[in-house]
């Protein structure tokens, strides 16, 4: 189908012909999302969310000959899918504390060195097993959202890149030095656990297909996935404390 008989297409249709049309797209992208999330997660509350997204792009679609309804739709599903999950935050309290542990051990051990902090040297700096590390830097990703500046689940207290149509000028110049801190925080990452954060969230890549591109287990890249995550918040710790 082309543009212009899309176009005609969504014209004709009413709202509640185009949510029975796409209703599957609800569906395809709530079990993308599930691939990135902790088993505790309900599919079922997702597609739920989705659905209510979905309505909702039906209602307030206007077509154009250049707009595409299921991209449209879809950006509203997903929207409505995390706007749910920040609602009810799954991750216990215990999971953000050691977090914060393990980002100020990565944090002083990086001042000490000038150098990448291994995690063995933390493991050793929190006096615990590397497989008590491990298990908390998994933790700490599985807590964590499907963007750096989507909100996190950290009791308010984590790196959010607010919209800045609602800030003020001094604000929104605050904003606007963070996001670059946040680029360069991540450029200067090791390089798998950079390639693991643009894979995860550039190419939007669940954990398995991660493994895949590395050849490594899931579990580990969950591990990667989230010892970046713990070394972007030690690095840019002084954020938080604004």
């Amino acid at each position: 189908m082309n543009a212009s008989t899309e176009y005609l297409e969504v014209q004709r249709l009413s709202g509640d012909e185009l949510v029975r049309q796409h209703a599957t797209l609800v569906r395809r992208i709530a079990y993308h999302l599930m691939g990135r999330l902790p088993a505790s997660v309900d599919v079922g509350d997702l597609i739920q969310a989705g659905m209510i997204g979905l309505l909702e792009a039906a209602r307030n679609y206007t077509p154009t000959r250049s707009a595409n309804f299921e991209t449209y739709a879809g950006i509203r599903i997903r929207g409505a899918m995390l706007d749910e999950l920040r609602k009810t935050d799954w991750t216990p309290r215990s999971v953000h504390r050691k977090a914060r542990e393990v980002a100020e051990a990565v944090r002083q051990i990086e001042a000490e060195t000038g150098r990448d902090a291994e995690e063995s040297a933390v493991a050793r700096r929190l006096g615990i097993s590397l497989e008590e590390y491990h298990a908390i830097v998994a933790d700490a990703a599985s807590c964590r959202m499907l963007s750096l500046s989507g909100g996190e689940y950290d009791e308010g207290d984590d790196l959010e890149v607010a919209d800045e149509a609602a800030l003020s000028p001094a604000q929104a110049h605050e904003q606007a030095g963070m996001r670059t801190d946040l680029v360069r925080a991540i450029e200067n990452l090791p390089e798998r656990e950079k390639l693991v954060m643009s894979l995860y969230y550039d190419d939007e890549l669940n954990l398995k297909e991660i493994g895949e591109v590395l050849g490594v287990s899931e579990s580990r890249v969950c591990q990667i996935h989230g010892q970046a995550l713990v070394r972007l918040r030690a690095r840019l710790s002084g954020w938080r404390g604004r």
